[in-house]
Parts: structure tokens; C-alpha cells; sequence
């Protein structure tokens, strides 16, 4: 497994302190990306929190999912949230050290008070002395937020005073990644009013033997109630691991309702969910991977993104037309690049895979952010993604109409047959997940060469005239 020491610096602690007009929560930043450029420590918000009680039980949940393997529990995880400023918003995001649970609270406009947000992208200290602060505070009294540097601070830096250094396994940034592409498929399947919501929660399981995961569910909406079903039966939802959902305990008792968001169901395979707890002010989201000892950074959605050389150029073009938006908008890009809808949406794909943006379920929308580390590691090192690179290079892939013939470095050949854009493989891969894990190496290869050689046949056309 290929990994990384992530290191982050803060000028001090974060902390939550007493003053006269009532209490001053405020969050250090690390290096960041900004408008600017990469900054030191940048300030992102400085004003009041409308419901302080609401906004620091998001936070700690947030902070839990950071600090939690849901699988293999005796290994360690610790990997500071990542806080955003997009001009009207505040977002905390985190990911499991397991690689199966991404969480995110959007502090929205109606819970900030009194303060211009900034915008970029940086990670925030969360340490264990403001966790248990944060767990204390029993009243909505008057709460001042600072996300960064106090202004006195901004000019008296002189170097960071906290210093950490974590593993970031190259798996762990593919998850991230995936977890983007796949809440971009998903759409809302339920919803449930506040009683029924705190109701449903509760009656999950709040943790499972040595570890282990109690396996996959599924429910139904009737109503505005779930209901357990033994079976993938029309209209369910998936809830893989439901023991994962155990950090929307904090903010139970301020819900005002539970928002369940997921595919269209292609068989009975487990897929991924999505479950938001709708707060005063705010939303807290938690999207669970198709099982619990199973992350998302395997999942494949984004290989077909990352094989295409022009969705790489795309990506470039868009890149440098995002602003922060708290929502982008795939038309008003489309006429700003001049590319089509379908691709500039791969090429959104193709930047969450860089940690360039990412998605909001209840919007359903992009929004952009720049993730504090080398995400673009998730595509320098994704090995099916290399290897179809190694076998296109090899010229190991033999077209012949929708067929296509790939010979693997030990000499046998695999069939892959491509069915109206669907392509299928006579490899293990293939037999045993379907296509539900995205393509193996063997389709992607073909998907290569097809592209390639209609690359090519376009630049014959243009050169005898013909368009």
C-alpha cells in the first residue's frame, strides 16, 4: 500500500474560551489553497454561530468520522477535517480512516451571523482538549466563531507552534474521490419528519463486536416512515454498515428532519447511501460506502474520467473558471468554455479526482474546493488505471468491431465485447462484480484505444476537408 505522511502546521491550538459577551470558539487553519493562491493560516469567517449548541454537535461528528475506522477498529486514524469558505457558507468535511464514511456539515447562511465568509479551502484543528469543550456546551448563549488567524495574530506570526504528521495512504484519497463521483448519481429516495427521524436513528445498532460489521440492510420508504426489508425489493434503500451511522447521534435531538439519498437499484447488490440530518441553519451528511469493510476508494467511478486524454485538457479549462461557488452550474460553464454539457460534467468528475470539487447531495450540485494535500496521486497511482496504461502501451489490445481481444503480460487472452457503450470482459474481474465496481483493467484498455482511434479517424476527416 502506497502512503504519504501528511503534515499540517497551526500557529496554536484551536479552543473554545469564556469572555464577557459570552463564549469564543476559535479554529486554526493550516496552509490553504485561496483566490491568492496558497496561503499561510487563511481567515475564512469571523461573527456568531445563530445555534451554537447545533454547530458544535456537527462539528463533533464530523471530528468523529475523522478519527474513526468503522473496520479493523484497532488501527488508528486521525486526519484533520477540511474546512471551506464558498462566500456564503462554511463546510467541514472528513473521511473514515477505514476509507467507507464521508462526512460533511455545510454551516449555510442562516447559521452565521454577523461576518463576511471567505473563500478557499484549508485544514482545521480539531484536537482533544476543544472536543471535550465543544461537548459541554449545554445553552445556544452567544458564540463567537473565528475559522483562522485572530487579526492581532495575522501580524505577529511568527511559525507554527503545533506540528502533525499522519499517514495518508494513497487509498484513502481515491475514497475520497469516489465518494464524490458516486453521491453525484444519487437522488432523494426519503424523508422523515423530526420524531420519526430521531425514531429510526435510534433504533440502529450503535456498534458491533470486535469490529465487525453487522452486514447490509435495506429499507423502505412508506410514508413518511422506513421500514426494514430482507430484501432489495423496488424502491429501497440501501443502508450497508447501518452501525456507521453512529456520529448523527450528536445532532439527534436538534433534527428537523432525515433526508436519505441513493441510486436507482440495478439488481440486489449492496450500493452506497447517503443520509442527512436536515439542523437549524445547517445539514449533516454522511455517505456510506457499499459495505463496511469495503471503501470507496475501489469502487471505479472515476477510471473512465481519468483514461480520457481530453477530459484532462477539459479539466485544465474549467479549472481556472471556478470562483468558490457554493453551487456550480454545469450551463453557465458550458457557455463559458464553450465545451458541452456532458463534457464538462466529466470534467467535474475528473477535478473531484484532484479534490478540486466536490458534491453536494442536497443541491445536487458541485461545489468547489481545494483539498489540502496531493490528491493528484489518486490518478498517478490508481492501479487498474495504470495497468490499462501499461497494456495499451504494450499494444495488448486487438479491435475487431464490438469485440476486442486484450493478451495479458502472462499470454492469455480476454474478450471484451462492447454492447452500445457498455463493455463487458470474460476476466475474473468482470464474473465477479459486473461492471459494479466500475471497469477492469482489460475494458479500460479497449475504452483507450476506441477513443484513440477516433481521435484519430477526426483528424484524417479534418485534413481532407471533410467536417
Amino acid at each position: 500500500m502506497t502512503r504519504s505522511l501528511q503534515a499540517v502546521a497551526y500557529t496554536r491550538p484551536s479552543a473554545l474560551e469564556s469572555s464577557p459577551g459570552g463564549g469564543r470558539l476559535g479554529l486554526e487553519t493550516s496552509r490553504g489553497a485561496t483566490p491568492r493562491g496558497a496561503v499561510d493560516h487563511p481567515r475564512f469567517f469571523a461573527g456568531f454561530l445563530t445555534s451554537p449548541q447545533v454547530a458544535s454537535a456537527g462539528l463533533l461528528a464530523v471530528a468523529d468520522v475523522a478519527g474513526t475506522r468503522y473496520f479493523q477498529r484497532q488501527l488508528a486514524a486521525s486526519l484533520d477535517p477540511v474546512v471551506t469558505g464558498n462566500g456564503d457558507r462554511l463546510r467541514f468535511e472528513s473521511f473514515s480512516g477505514c476509507g467507507g464514511v464521508y462526512a460533511r456539515l455545510d454551516v449555510l447562511e442562516a447559521g452565521l451571523d454577523g461576518g463576511e465568509v471567505g473563500h478557499g479551502t484549508t485544514n482545521v484543528d480539531v484536537n482533544n482538549p476543544l472536543r471535550e469543550a465543544l461537548s459541554r456546551i449545554g445553552s445556544d448563549d452567544p458564540l463567537h466563531l473565528r475559522v483562522g488567524p485572530d487579526e492581532m495574530a495575522v501580524t505577529t506570526l511568527d511559525g507554527p507552534v503545533v506540528e502533525k504528521k499522519v499517514p495518508l495512504p494513497d487509498r484513502w484519497l481515491r475514497g475520497f474521490a469516489e465518494a464524490q463521483v458516486i453521491a453525484a448519481g444519487f437522488d432523494l429516495r426519503a424523508e422523515l419528519p423530526a420524531s420519526e427521524a430521531v425514531r429510526f436513528l435510534r433504533s440502529l445498532p450503535r456498534s458491533s463486536a470486535r469490529g465487525a460489521s453487522r452486514g447490509t440492510r435495506w429499507v423502505v420508504p412508506s410514508g413518511h416512515v422506513l421500514r426494514p426489508t430482507t430484501r432489495p425489493v423496488p424502491g429501497a434503500v440501501c443502508l450497508p454498515g447501518p452501525e456507521r451511522l453512529i456520529a448523527l447521534q450528536r445532532v439527534l435531538r436538534h433534527a428537523s428532519a432525515l433526508r436519505v439519498y441513493g441510486p436507482a437499484l440495478d439488481g440486489g447488490a449492496a450500493t452506497a447511501s447517503a443520509w442527512e440530518v436536515v439542523l437549524p441553519g445547517m445539514r449533516l451528511t454522511l455517505t456510506l460506502s457499499p459495505e463496511a469493510s469495503r471503501g470507496f476508494s475501489g469502487e471505479g467511478g472515476v477510471l473512465d474520467a481519468l483514461a480520457a486524454d481530453e477530459t484532462a485538457e477539459d479539466a485544465e479549462l474549467i479549472a481556472v473558471l471556478l470562483a468558490w461557488e457554493p453551487r456550480i452550474d454545469v450551463g453557465d460553464l458550458s457557455a463559458s468554455s464553450g465545451l458541452p454539457a456532458e463534457r464538462v460534467r466529466a470534467a467535474l468528475v475528473r477535478l473531484g479526482t484532484s479534490g478540486r470539487v466536490g458534491y453536494d447531495t442536497a443541491e445536487a450540485a458541485y461545489f468547489h474546493r481545494e483539498l489540502p494535500y496531493d490528491a493528484g496521486r489518486v490518478e498517478r497511482y490508481n492501479p487498474r488505471l495504470r495497468a490499462a496504461r501499461d497494456l495499451v502501451g504494450a499494444g495488448a489490445v486487438v479491435l475487431d468491431g464490438v469485440l476486442a481481444t486484450v493478451t495479458a503480460q502472462d499470454g492469455h487472452a480476454h474478450r471484451v465485447r462492447d454492447d452500445a457503450g457498455v463493455l463487458s470482459c470474460s476476466c475474473l474481474w468482470w464474473a465477479r462484480y459486473r461492471g459494479g465496481r466500475g471497469p477492469c483493467k482489460h475494458a479500460l484498455a479497449v475504452r483507450m484505444v476506441r477513443r484513440g482511434a477516433l481521435a484519430g479517424q477526426a483528424e484524417v476527416l479534418v485534413d481532407g476537408g471533410v467536417r
